[in-house]
């Protein structure tokens, strides 16, 4: 949450002229509403079997840049599948500095009401384990998007290469 998936996600697909979907915005596509209205109305289980219905879907799909949500690899189905059919990005990032980032809008259902470094240390105990499995690890700098694509480019190329070999 708040290091840039969506924003490096869309300029790394440009970059390797690949198609480019957003999680969130293909959840609220499917649902007919915002994230944040189906964590009102409907709850979290109800967002994470949407979200893991919608992942499979877009796994499915031919190869895309994709950007989860940080919890869609809490699903073990979503995490197989991801394992299976794609190259998996963490994108690591200073949890003070996304804290700060993140509180400038109130749109994080997770952070509702809750200090953001807290909730947000809270979540990285849940998914650091989940997410030191990527296939490939950058640390961004949030902001520095344009560098964030560049170095995800390097990290996949010497992935590859190792793949190759």
């Amino acid at each position: 949450m708040g290091v840039g998936k969506s924003t490096v996600g869309r300029r790394l697909a440009k970059r390797l002229a690949l198609p480019f979907a957003d999680g969130d915005v293909e959840i609220e596509a499917a649902a007919g509403m915002t994230v944040s209205d189906i964590f009102a109305r409907l709850g979290e289980a109800e967002f994470r079997a949407g979200e893991a219905r919608v992942m499979k879907r877009l796994l499915e799909a031919p190869r895309m840049v994709l950007a989860t949500g940080g919890g869609a690899i809490l699903n073990a189905e979503t995490r197989a599948a991801l394992q299976a059919r794609a190259v998996t990005v963490w994108m690591r990032a200073d949890l003070k500095t996304v804290a700060e980032r993140v509180q400038r809008r109130d749109t994080r259902p997770l952070l509702r009401g809750r200090d953001p470094l807290q909730a947000l240390t809270a979540m990285a105990e849940a998914r650091y384990p989940f997410y030191s499995q990527a296939d490939v690890t950058v640390d961004v700098a949030t902001g520095a998007h344009g560098e964030a694509v560049e170095a995800i480019v390097r990290a996949l190329d010497a992935w590859n290469a190792e793949q190759a070999a």
